[in-house]
């Protein structure tokens, strides 16, 4: 019996992996900086982004469990330009955003472990780590460990969250903002842009999908993909919530300014929970935001090499055995090259990726939909017309909030 009860808990797989990949800087940093910049005053921002989205996030594993064919092979059937132009951005930016998580975990590392203060250095034995948990357990030990992590970060959140709240004794302000002048929109827009995740990491749901099947006795379907998808979906919600609240409930007010040095932003991040929330809630704050960023590390170390291996034998029309592991190093390599020699330029590489990330979200929108609204998708897993309504809505709002992003540059 409860064996049977814990059934669903083992189907569940690809979507903590995007709550992984999803739960990281954007809710960490972003929404910890949204709570303290304006309050609880993002919380539209946030819930509409998550709104706004979901189609597109959902339509990767319900296109893959629906056809047998992760979204990549879609792309190639609208034709091969699609498919090297996600070949070239994804080239062009994997290296800096593993960079970017990797060293803000680092810097959590750094501050929980002792041992040295230097984020390369952590950064090389993270890496490291992550390598080989991969190297070992390949794909089913990474669904399990990320049971394992996202319960972790969700339990320490909530408890941060919970104490925090009953340590104010200051009043609740919910009133909604809209920003105003050129570095408060520019936030919002940073916000809104990697909240909860750029819409290429559908793709990656959508190998991860593919893969849960060859990895599991039990069924997973498209009807039980998609309930993992939104258990995943609702995570990244919810502790974007959190994270926004405990930013709004700690340093709202409170004129502390983050350093933009890894180290010592996560230094100051822990010593403003501790210090109101008290010395002995250190663990809880330091598990959950080192987790935090760990997921997000080892989910991103896997995905962009597992696409760009599929990338790969579509565009050269043969499968190679160790593809995998030839861009899981050269990945690896280039992240560590990148913090070694590169790190004073961070923050310029940072901007580029983030404004690719912005400018492609509307392009992978659309090619989404049409994907699951072509004829090489069965059609009882179309979707609905109220889903259709929903991806219409977004599409303009990201075309939208695209243009608006580079009237803002």
């Amino acid at each position: 019996m409860i064996v049977k009860r814990f059934i669903w808990l083992k189907k569940l797989g690809p979507g903590l992996l995007f709550a992984g990949a999803a739960i990281g800087v954007s809710h960490l940093v972003q929404s910890t900086r949204a709570g303290a910049d304006f309050g609880f005053g993002l919380i539209w921002a946030l819930v509409l982004i998550h709104i706004v989205k979901y189609p597109f996030f959902q339509f990767g594993p319900r296109y893959a469990t629906a056809t047998g064919e992760s979204l990549l092979d879609g792309y190639k059937k609208l034709g091969k330009g699609v498919l090297i132009a996600y070949f070239i951005l994804n080239l062009a930016t994997m290296f800096t955003i593993q960079a970017a998580v990797t060293i803000v975990t680092a810097g959590l590392a750094a501050n929980l472990f002792g041992i040295t203060t230097n984020p390369v250095i952590w950064s090389i034995i993270i890496t490291v780590i992550c390598l080989i948990l991969l190297i070992i357990g390949k794909y089913k030990l990474l669904d399990n460990l990320m049971k394992f992590i996202v319960l972790t970060l969700t339990i320490s959140t909530i408890i941060a969250l919970a104490i925090a709240y009953l340590n104010t004794d200051t009043s609740l302000n919910f009133v909604q903002i809209l920003p105003k002048g050129s570095i408060e929109v520019g936030f919002l827009i940073a916000f809104l842009g990697w909240m909860p995740a750029p819409l290429d990491v559908s793709i990656w749901q959508s190998l991860w999908a593919i893969e849960k099947q060859k990895n599991t006795t039990l069924e997973f379907n498209t009807k039980q993909s998609i309930f993992d998808f939104n258990i995943g979906f609702a995570g990244t919600l919810i502790l974007g919530i959190c994270f926004v609240s405990l930013g709004a409930l700690i340093m709202f007010n409170s004129g502390e300014t983050f350093s933009g040095s890894a180290v010592q932003f996560s230094q100051q991040l822990i010593n403003l929970y501790t210090e109101n929330l008290g010395k002995e809630m250190y663990i809880f704050i330091a598990a959950a935001a080192f987790t935090t960023m760990f997921s997000t590390t080892i989910t991103t170390l896997d995905a962009s090499p597992r696409a760009m291996t599929k990338t790969f034998d579509l565009l050269t029309n043969k499968s190679y055995k160790n593809m995998y592991w030839f861009w899981i190093g050269f990945l690896a390599i280039g992240t560590i090259s990148i913090l070694l020699f590169f790190m004073s330029e961070m923050g310029i590489l940072i901007k580029i990726a983030t404004i690719l990330s912005f400018l492609t979200a509307p392009f992978f929108a659309i090619i989404n939909y049409i994907l699951v609204s072509g004829k090489n998708m069965p059609e009882e897993w179309r979707p609905s017309l109220q889903m259709k309504i929903l991806s219409w809505f977004g599409m303009l709002f990201l075309i939208g909030f695209s243009i608006w992003y580079l009237f803002s540059l």
